[in-house]
């Protein structure tokens, strides 16, 4: 805990059992009060990997997306009575070790959602982002910026961590199951005027490390513009489903049915 407020950590995987136990192996355990792991159909080992290392693990019966993962780690979180949760893909992408201030960053009332960019301090290049991919996350982070009115260095990273008000009030059920589920949760931030802060991170491009192929990334990439599209819609009156007010947040009822605890 930090400043009384329980820190837990979500880890959406898929075919992770390469980089499970280095990414879990650095996080600041005595930081970090609980770590919850969304095994999504995988078809590897990484469920057994994470019992090994006695992460609570629940095992989707069948694939739901990563957006689909991610509503189930969030409703997780919030049902083990997580005040700050911090998503952190176990393909050891993004170092677990900016964790500590990711969360002092919301902890004290300061932000309520916080992303680890890697865009600020050139951390893109220097990890091996391949080019087309840099070149495709600043063009998009500039047209959202000019959409949205708004000045994040970079929108597409996949290290955040939000507050407990944000997760329960924002309608993440209506949220994409897939990758765009990434950019609608931004985009809501902003809706609803959430205080939204950055932090600089390194990042490594390596063969086991998790990345979509070029086809997604482009239906991805469409995704951002078309998401861009309906935030300034909304901002002018016409508002689709996302950004109504009886938009649905996330379902905290039922019990979540854990694979290991």
């Amino acid at each position: 805990m930090i400043n009384n407020k329980k820190v837990v950590i979500i880890m959406p995987a898929y075919n992770a059992e390469k980089t499970l136990k280095i990414t879990y192996d650095e996080i600041y355990k005595d930081f970090v009060d609980e770590v919850i792991l969304v095994d999504d159909n995988s078809k590897d080992n990484t469920k057994f990997i994470s019992k090994e290392l006695n992460i609570k693990t629940i095992v989707h019966k069948e694939n739901k997306g990563y957006g689909g993962n991610q509503k189930t780690c969030y409703k997780a979180a919030l049902q083990a009575g997580a005040d700050i949760v911090v998503m952190l893909h176990p393909d050891y992408q993004y170092t677990p070790k900016l964790i500590p201030a990711i969360v002092s960053m919301m902890a004290f009332g300061e932000y309520d959602a916080v992303f680890a960019s890697r865009m600020l301090g050139n951390s893109a290049i220097k990890g091996g982002m391949p080019l087309y991919k840099l070149i495709s996350n600043k063009f998009l982070t500039a047209f959202e910026n000019l959409f949205l009115c708004e000045n994040l260095s970079e929108y597409h990273t996949g290290f955040r961590g939000f507050t407990r008000k944000v997760l329960e009030n924002l309608p993440l059920d209506e949220c994409d199951d897939d990758f765009i589920f990434d950019n609608e949760i931004i985009a809501l931030l902003f809706y609803n005027k959430y205080k939204v802060g950055e932090i600089s991170c390194p990042t490594k491009y390596f063969k086991e490390a998790s990345s979509i192929n070029f086809i997604r990334s482009c239906k991805y990439g469409l995704g951002v513009l078309a998401v861009s599209l309906k935030y300034r819609l909304a901002k002018l009156g016409i508002k689709t489903k996302l950004f109504k007010e009886d938009a649905k947040k996330l379902d905290l009822s039922g019990e979540i049915e854990y694979y290991f605890k």
